[in-house]
């Protein structure tokens, strides 16, 4: 009963890990309008949030040693709803580039030990979708931020609510925080092995910067879309920012359903057909975003197709890491690949952001066609490379 309990806490405080990141897109466009800022000063709060992720991460370990997984889950908790709370009464933008701090350093912490506990005590099947439990927060977000929009308590009431729902599971995790303790230390026996794999004994030196580099390009693109639908959709397209709310969580949600699909197919299907089909299917959703002057509305739905093409990628290039390469090489790789896919997400946001600036919104979703492309193509030269 208690490892069930345990499991059902875990897969909540994944949720807790998306609830912001669809949120701020989402929020972007009132924000900048009633603070009066550039599109691309989005780039500070990201870049300030991503910067913390990382730096809490390296040091998650650490302190999970000294105080456990529990204390850490719920403490991160704490500070991102912290966080999300001082961003519902911030007086300017200075404050919300400063409460990020907190927001960065919660989920970094989170995120990391969570990952952790999880490869440590469960199969890889809930390994598989507590990705997706990420997804069901990172829809829930826009979500909320779009009622919230569209009511008189505008993207403050939205931070607000979703501060509170954070608050609210910070209060149950320190409740039950006794029940980490209890979970025995040896991983499940229907656990993977990565060490029965055939791995490659040799690898090029080559592929253990190209592995790190797929991350680079791929969370590039998710959360390059992510951050900047909302506003391509309200400023470029006319929509009313509750309407494209809508359309970002259905991103996000078509994430999440396909985490949870093809956590029930994967074993059969294998991680490197996974890779390929989902970019194709990212790339032909990217494209049909991009191109509203020959799709018009049509062209919405590329953000859904695009979200169900994003689903395997991650999931399965981390697997397969350990299936690439030699058991002493993983450990540093994964965490190549983690500065990576740390820099997608804030560095080459934020860049689009100065795209937009200088030429305007329509440029950011070929770009993102680009990197899908590079991705297709980075992808097949470590293939054969490992």
């Amino acid at each position: 009963m208690a490892h069930t309990a345990l499991l059902g806490l875990v897969y909540l405080s994944f949720i807790s890990i998306g609830l912001p990141d669809g949120m701020l897109g989402v929020a972007w466009p009132a924000i900048r309008l009633q603070m009066d800022q550039p599109l691309a000063a989005v780039g500070a709060i990201t870049m300030t949030m991503t910067a913390c992720s990382a730096a809490s991460s390296l040091m998650a370990g650490a302190i999970v040693q000294r105080i456990g997984t529990g204390a850490v889950v719920a403490g991160s908790c704490l500070l991102t709803a912290l966080g999300l709370l001082g961003f519902s009464v911030a007086p300017s933008f200075g404050w919300l580039v400063a409460l990020a701090v907190p927001l960065g350093l919660g989920a970094g912490a989170v995120d990391a030990s969570l990952n952790h506990f999880v490869s440590a005590h469960y199969s890889s099947r809930h390994m598989n979708w507590l990705h997706g439990f990420w997804g069901v927060g990172a829809t829930t977000g826009p979500l909320v931020m779009g009622m919230a929009l569209a009511s008189a308590g505008g993207w403050t009431a939205g931070a607000r609510n979703i501060g509170l729902m954070q608050l609210a599971l910070a209060l149950l995790l320190f409740a039950t925080v006794s029940l980490w303790s209890r979970e025995t230390a040896q991983a499940p026996a229907d656990a993977d092995q990565p060490g029965q794999q055939a791995v490659n004994p040799a690898p090029p030196p080559l592929a253990l910067w190209l592995a790190p580099l797929c991350f680079l390009f791929y969370v590039s693109a998710e959360m390059g879309t992510g951050l900047w639908a909302a506003s391509i959709l309200v400023t470029d397209r006319g929509l009313v920012a509750a309407d494209a709310s809508v359309w970002v969580s259905l991103y996000f949600g078509a994430i999440t359903a396909g985490r949870f699909a093809v956590g029930l197919v994967a074993n059969r299907i294998g991680n490197r057909r996974l890779v390929r089909m989902g970019i194709a299917m990212a790339m032909a959703g990217a494209l049909l975003f991009a191109l509203p002057d020959i799709f018009g509305q049509a062209s919405r739905p590329g953000l859904v197709l695009m979200g169900l093409g994003c689903a395997p990628i991650f999931p399965s290039l981390m697997h397969e890491t350990a299936r690439r390469f030699p058991p002493e090489a993983v450990r540093r790789l994964i965490g190549r690949q983690m500065t990576c896919a740390y820099a997608g997400s804030s560095v080459v946001p934020a860049a689009f952001g100065l795209l937009a600036t200088w030429a305007g919104l329509a440029a950011v979703m070929p770009v993102v066609v680009a990197l899908l492309l590079v991705l297709l193509l980075v992808t097949a030269w470590l293939d054969r490379l490992t």
